[in-house]
């Protein structure tokens, strides 16, 4: 079984103390510094926008895993771009110009992923994997930190890895709510070679042992 790489979301962080804590993930092994984005009519939260990206962008080097939880996404690819994201994600379900939203993120030079709610077929990648840096599978309703684990997701992540492998594909694949170190290790072992967490890193008192033990 592989080591994914793991996505530390900063929505359970302490916003207080907010460059301490991406500070402290990155010295405690994580490899990304997941930025989740909600518009409100999407998802039903509203956390954070270009501004405090730009404003963190200072605090490391770790890649910017920028997940976009918003309605009509290609009005915003560029302002994420230029305040420091260097993956940008974006819903199947937020657009009706799916391929001209990917190849947006691409001409500004950055890479692209596609997410996927709990009820998305994996059919939806048919037209685009091609053009796909990350794929993003939702293992919880988008919108709160904190959800269960939804573990019929694992079978999503099966097929899919089985359609990366048979094109021979380098695109990541994803997991990203719920997860804790056993569930990690099934989604893992589905396919998935990157973990996203929030509250599994920041509400434990060791970040190092979270991240480890996610691994």
């Amino acid at each position: 079984m592989q080591h994914p790489l793991i996505s530390a979301s900063i929505l359970a962080a302490d916003f207080s103390n907010l460059s301490k804590e991406i500070n402290a993930v990155q010295t405690a092994g994580a490899d990304m510094i997941h930025l989740d984005i909600m518009d409100g009519c999407f998802v039903p939260n509203i956390t954070f926008g270009c501004d405090l990206i730009k404003s963190i962008r200072k605090c490391t080097q770790l890649p910017f895993d920028t997940h976009l939880m918003i309605s009509h996404p290609e009005n915003h690819i560029e302002a994420f771009a230029k305040a420091g994201a260097d993956i940008i994600t974006i819903h199947a379900e937020a657009t009706v110009h799916l391929d001209r939203a990917i190849n947006q993120i691409h001409a500004l030079g950055k890479k692209a992923g596609l997410a996927l709610n709990p009820t998305t077929h994996e059919n939806v990648l048919n037209y685009i994997i091609d053009k796909l840096d990350y794929i993003l599978i939702m293992t919880v309703n988008p919108g709160y930190y904190g959800q269960a684990f939804m573990e019929k997701q694992l079978i999503k992540v099966a097929n899919i890895r089985k359609i990366i492998d048979n094109k021979k594909l380098d695109t990541m694949l994803a997991v990203d709510g719920g997860l804790q170190p056993e569930n990690s290790k099934k989604a893992v072992a589905a396919g998935a070679n990157v973990i996203v967490a929030a509250k599994a890193i920041f509400g434990s008192s060791n970040y190092a042992k979270a991240i480890k033990d996610l691994r």
